[in-house]
């Protein structure tokens, strides 16, 4: 009985800490202000901005986060060139005046990615139905190739022999 009791406590445990973890969006958050802040930070440390719109809700939105975080090679470039902020898409909260300043993403679904540049200008918007695997996550080439795409080390125009 002391081990069955032990087990559903940890069990308890382990779903609360998931719980937890999955808690990406923040529906109280103020957006414009929030983005505002991302730019800034992305400006100082020569990053452009990954603003991931979705919500807590979305199963998608969780897995590539979780996808993100787990692949060193993608958690590597997305650290080195962009600040990563979640635009909260939900019922307390859908954020519509910023996500018509963004493009209107929402029509690729969720989640769907901006990329802002270093003076909080759109630059790209990602359909993220593109970035996945055909199963039940992302395609690690796909992403990173995305993502690799829209650094801006990637647009810097002495890449490419111009100023």
């Amino acid at each position: 009985m002391k081990k069955l009791t032990l087990l559903l406590t940890l069990i308890l445990f382990v779903n609360i800490l998931l719980a937890q973890e999955t808690k990406l969006y923040d529906p109280s958050a103020n957006a414009e202000k929030d983005l505002a802040a991302a730019v800034a930070k992305a400006k100082a440390e020569h990053k452009y901005v990954l603003v991931q719109a979705g919500g807590n809700w979305c199963k998608w939105c969780i897995e590539f986060a979780r996808f993100a975080k787990a692949d060193p090679k993608i958690d590597s470039v997305i650290n080195s060139s962009f600040v990563w902020y979640h635009l909260n898409y939900s019922k307390e909260n859908e954020n519509k005046a910023t996500l018509a300043k963004l493009g209107y993403p929402q029509r690729f679904g969720f989640p769907s990615f901006i990329i802002l540049n270093e003076k909080g200008e759109r630059i790209h918007t990602q359909n993220s139905e593109y970035l996945e695997d055909g199963k039940k996550s992302y395609d690690q080439r796909k992403v990173q190739s995305f993502l690799e795409m829209w650094t801006p080390h990637a647009l810097d125009p002495a890449m490419y022999g111009s100023k």
